[in-house]
């Protein structure tokens, strides 16, 4: 059987999500896209087995962050992280930084742990809150 060399090459969307690195499993991906949190060129996906092909844009969530990549290319295999990063452009723009610089870890405006005093105060908040 021959091949035709004329149509563009093309993959599933949740399998070039894996193989891209950017979910540790394939099932997580497929998840992600049917829950239509990936947009292939601004469109919103819902289905797993939508194909793909070099040059699309893709934007999706990953760890809270918004992610907008381009593909290159289309993977044979999930190989090490440096081949997956040819896989795809970043176009994420750069969040902007902050102006203020925070601390590690502040105890202040009810933040941490509370201290003695203020679970006592807070246990008896609790016990005279209606149910």
């Amino acid at each position: 059987m021959a091949e035709d060399t004329g149509t563009p090459p093309k993959l599933r969307l949740d399998k070039w999500l894996w193989q891209a690195r950017f979910f540790k499993t394939r099932s997580l991906a497929a998840k992600q896209v049917s829950a239509g949190h990936v947009r292939i060129n601004g469109n919103r996906v819902s289905k797993p087995a939508r194909t793909i092909t070099p040059g699309d844009v893709l934007t999706f969530i990953q760890a809270r962050e918004v992610r907008v990549v381009r593909i290159e290319a289309l993977g044979d295999r999930r190989g090490p992280a440096s081949e997956a990063q040819g896989l795809y452009t970043d176009l994420t723009p750069k969040p902007e930084p902050s102006p203020t610089p925070q601390t590690a870890n502040p105890r202040f405006e009810g933040k941490g742990r509370p201290d003695k005093r203020q679970r006592r105060a807070l246990a008896q908040v609790r016990r005279h809150m209606p149910e």
